[in-house]
């Protein structure tokens, strides 16, 4: 396959970025997309140019790094993560863009690259949860229902990609917010910290400058583990009930 590539390069945060076009030949549809950039990086090492930054670890769609925007889409055309995404989903001859994340709290580090560092300050601040110390109980020792436990699993399941915030018109960190506070609501284990965690955790990530949410569900579209928009739904109820909780203090 002979591709062009319109990629975003930025020197670092502080300089003005802009697309640079590319063209690649000999690209194998059996390829992920992130081997394709290694052979674009390859020729322009080869060429004394300096190789475009992107972010990658593990490359089996489980660590969430590999965050591209590709034709305008968070991940590309298909729901599954950069890394997972196979050139055969495109076409010889095809011209694809290559962008970072947008959003105003993920700033542009280099090229591709952008600091998602917010995420972990909303996690930091729901802080730990309440557990017994000394041997470790039995497995069985604190049952939990089965549809808690599917609940509780459907959103631990979350990567922290960020293309929820990638594809929301408004920037929001809405599903990954809930994601992460819904996955320990129901489980008894979360639940001693439980109303703190939500109004916490919610007062971060405003704090953090993301958009507001007004329930467009670009996020759950684009989302490579089919976090559900309901559970938005469910954290506002959580919050909400947190909120006049605190409030009878």
């Amino acid at each position: 396959m002979k591709l062009t590539l319109r990629v975003w390069r930025q020197k670092n945060a502080d300089a003005e970025g802009a697309m640079s076009t590319y063209e690649v030949d000999g690209i194998s549809p059996d390829m992920s997309f992130l081997e394709m950039l290694d052979t674009l990086n390859e020729e322009l090492i080869l060429r004394g140019e300096d190789p475009v930054a992107f972010d990658h670890d593990c490359r089996e769609g489980i660590c969430g790094a590999c965050s591209l925007v590709i034709n305008g889409e968070a991940h590309g055309p298909e729901r599954t993560t950069t890394c997972q995404l196979h050139m055969r989903a495109f076409k010889d001859g095809d011209t694809i863009d290559i962008e970072p994340w947008r959003a105003a709290a993920f700033p542009v580090i280099k090229d591709l690259v952008v600091d998602r560092s917010a995420f972990d300050r909303i996690i930091q601040a729901g802080g730990y949860i309440t557990a017994p110390t000394g041997s470790a109980p039995e497995a069985h020792a604190t049952p939990v229902p089965k549809p808690d436990a599917d609940y509780a699993f459907e959103h631990a399941e979350c990567i922290g990609c960020g293309a929820c915030v990638a594809a929301c018109p408004n920037g929001a960190a809405m599903l990954f917010t809930s994601a992460k506070i819904n996955h320990l609501s129901v489980l008894p284990q979360g639940a001693p910290e439980r109303e703190t965690r939500v109004l916490d955790m919610v007062a971060q990530m405003d704090e953090e400058g993301f958009g507001g949410c007004t329930l467009t569900g670009e996020c759950a579209t684009a989302c490579p583990k089919g976090i559900p928009l309901t559970s938005i739904t469910s954290m506002n109820k959580e919050w909400l009930r947190a909120t006049r909780k605190a409030g009878k203090r």
